[in-house]
């Protein structure tokens, strides 16, 4: 029993010292952010590959999502003689949750991993402590601008899965009746607010900061060895899909308190 015990307690340690350790390393990032000089070429870079390594699969996993949610819920809506609610419910349920959570899933899993990998390997070659010598700030150069650049990509991917994705449910719906691409958009669109968009917008750059923090924290922190470099890139995956759906969890109580 006390074996158990002890091994609950060690386990609820480590977790408190991983956010304790993780906190201040947030920290450390965001005064990076106000602090001279910005690395604009490393942003501009890392916004490139993360959006161009990332757009093909987001846009085929949107259109996909698109088309199965449309041929899964007409049947439904057909029966109470709701057909011509499928747009709106469609553009509801994409843009509102199922878009930017499965979107930040994929960017966990594709470059948060990504990032834990490469800065673990940077790490374990001593390519971190060589710019500290050389005096290159590596939280600025390495860590900042990669965070940065996913702040600002993930909510630009979500809008493109908005996008690929109605247009994969009107195609869809366009299998079982004749609608024109025009009056379905506007049936999509005439339904959302401000209170639906905004929220979702917000939630997503939140998902961007912290699947670049939560995966260069990861490889900052791998221990030394080749093998340390795949447990980063894995727990990166790990914590930065639970993170997400955390966050998603809070935003969406928080939106419902001030609505």
């Amino acid at each position: 029993m006390r074996t158990g015990i002890q091994r609950i307690v060690d386990s609820l340690s480590l977790f408190l010292i991983e956010i304790g350790s993780m906190t201040g390393f947030t920290i450390k990032i965001f005064r990076q952010f106000f602090r001279p000089p910005l690395e604009t070429k490393e942003i501009v870079r890392w916004m490139y590959v993360a959006g161009a390594k990332t757009l093909p699969l987001v846009g085929i996993t949107g259109f996909i999502m698109g088309l199965v949610l449309t041929l899964q819920s007409r049947p439904v809506l057909v029966n109470f003689g709701a057909e011509l609610l499928l747009p709106s419910m469609i553009s509801i349920s994409i843009i509102r949750e199922i878009s930017p959570v499965i979107t930040a899933l994929l960017c966990a899993g594709k470059i948060s991993s990504g990032f834990a990998a490469e800065i673990g390997s940077m790490k374990v070659t001593e390519q971190i402590d060589a710019m500290e010598v050389s005096g290159t700030n590596p939280m600025g150069f390495v860590v900042a601008s990669r965070v940065l650049a996913t702040t600002i990509m993930v909510p630009i991917l979500v809008i493109i899965n908005d996008a690929i994705a109605l247009i994969g449910s009107y195609i869809a719906a366009s299998m079982y009746g004749v609608i024109s691409f025009r009056l379905f958009f506007l049936e999509a669109i005439k339904v959302l607010s401000f209170t639906d968009v905004i929220p979702a917008t917000i939630k997503t750059v939140i998902f961007g900061f912290f699947i670049g923090m939560i995966g260069c924290y990861k490889g900052y922190n791998a221990g030394h060895g080749t093998e340390a470099v795949g447990i980063a890139a894995n727990s990166a995956v790990v914590a930065a899909s639970l993170s997400i759906f955390i966050i998603d969890l809070v935003a969406v109580q928080v939106v419902e308190l001030l609505l």
